[in-house]
C-alpha cells in the first residue's frame, strides 16, 4: 500500500510520534534522555521549531509542534532523528548496526479548541498512564517537569501554548483522561487522522483531498 502524503503546513499544530525499533528501550539511562533532550535543543536552536510540549518514553517520544512555515516539519525531524540515532550508536557502540527507530515518524495535525488540551495532557501524562510514576511532577524527561523546574536556558525550549492551559492544569494532570478523550487521541494515531471535532476534521481531510488549500482551517486564531 503506498504511504499516505505527509501533511506540512505552516501555521497548524502537530503531533508527532517516534517509536523506536521493534519497541525496544532505547531510553534506559539518564544519559540515553539526557541525550535525546540536548539534541532536542540544537534541533530548535537550528530551526527555530516551536516546541510546546514533548514527553520521552522508554520506546518512544512525543512532541507537539508549531512551524511558522510550510515544510518546517520535515526538515526538523529529519535532523533531530538522524542526529539522535548517530549519537546513539556512537555512546552504545553500535555503529552500522541497523536502524534506531521503526520508520518514518508519524504526525497528525490537531485542531486549536479542546483538543488541543487533550493532547497536551496526553503528552505529558504518559509516564503515569505507564504507570512508570504515581505523579507525573516526577518524571523528569518530558516539557511538564521542564516547565515546572527548569531552569531559564531549559524553559527556552519551551514555546507559548496557542491555548492557554487551565488553572488546575497543574493539578488535572494526574488525573488519567476519560475515555472518550483517550479514544480520540488514539484514533487518531491509528488512523493516521486529524485531531479534532468530526465536522472541522471531516472539512479538512475533504479540503486536502480535493487539492484546495487547508490555510484558514483550523489554524491559531494567533497563528501567522
Amino acid at each position: 500500500m503506498a504511504r499516505q502524503p505527509r501533511i506540512d503546513l505552516g501555521g497548524y499544530v502537530y503531533h508527532i510520534i517516534n517509536r523506536a525499533s521493534g519497541r525496544v528501550p532505547i531510553f534506559k539511562t539518564k544519559h540515553d534522555f539526557q541525550m535525546f533532550e540536548e539534541v532536542l535543543e540544537e534541533a530548535k536552536e537550528r530551526s527555530d521549531m516551536r516546541i510546546l510540549s514533548y514527553c520521552i518514553m522508554p520506546n518512544h517520544f512525543h512532541l507537539a509542534l508549531y512551524p511558522e512555515h510550510d515544510g518546517e516539519i520535515q526538515k526538523f525531524m529529519g535532523w533531530l532523528t538522524k542526529t539522535h540515532t548517530q549519537r546513539w550508536h556512537v555512546v552504545h557502540e553500535t555503529v552500522g548496526h541497523g536502524h534506531l527507530y521503526q520508520g518514518r515518524y508519524k504526525s497528525f495535525i490537531v485542531n486549536t479548541d479542546q483538543h488541543y488540551l487533550t493532547l497536551m495532557r496526553y503528552i505529558e501524562q504518559n509516564p503515569l498512564r505507564a504507570k512508570l510514576v504515581k505523579d507525573v511532577n516526577t518524571w523528569q524527561w518530558g516539557s511538564f517537569y521542564r516547565r515546572l523546574h527548569g531552569n531559564f536556558k531549559q524553559k527556552k525550549l519551551l514555546a507559548e501554548w496557542v491555548v492557554s492551559e487551565s488553572e488546575n492544569y497543574t493539578k488535572d494532570i494526574n488525573m488519567i483522561l476519560n475515555k472518550k478523550e483517550l479514544e480520540e487521541v488514539r484514533s487518531s494515531v491509528l488512523k493516521g487522522s486529524p485531531l479534532g471535532g468530526e465536522k472541522w476534521r471531516e472539512s479538512l481531510i475533504d479540503k486536502m483531498n480535493l487539492g484546495y488549500t487547508t490555510r484558514g482551517v483550523g489554524r491559531p486564531k494567533n497563528g501567522s
